[in-house]
């Protein structure tokens, strides 16, 4: 009986001394541990070789991260050049009017 046959039949059955019910337990048992078996070997397979697809979603990620941060600075540079200009053009001190926010 192969490790993936638990999934399709009850190995506990015919057994002469369990109830159907006490079978359908122990059934159950017998699936969940086949199941963490095979996350154990998934898991091993993880740790010991990075999933190249995953690695290379990462990296798209990390590409457009850096176009959004990049364009995030100059937006927010755009901003304050603007104002700084805005207030040039319209004759105020820009000194004068972080002196005044300070005091």
């Amino acid at each position: 009986m192969s490790a993936q046959d638990v999934f399709q039949h009850n190995p506990y059955d015919d057994h002469p001394s369990l109830t159907p019910f006490e079978a359908d337990v122990l059934w159950e048992y017998a699936k969940l541990s086949q199941h963490i078996k095979d996350l154990i070997v998934q898991t091993r397979r993880l740790s010991e070789k990075p999933d190249e697809l995953l690695l290379k979603q990462l990296r798209i990620l990390e590409r457009k991260m850096g176009l959004v941060f990049t364009l995030f600075k100059a937006s927010a540079w755009a901003v304050i050049s603007d104002r700084d200009y805005a207030f040039d053009a319209s004759g105020v001190q820009t000194d004068s009017i972080l002196d005044s926010t300070a005091s």
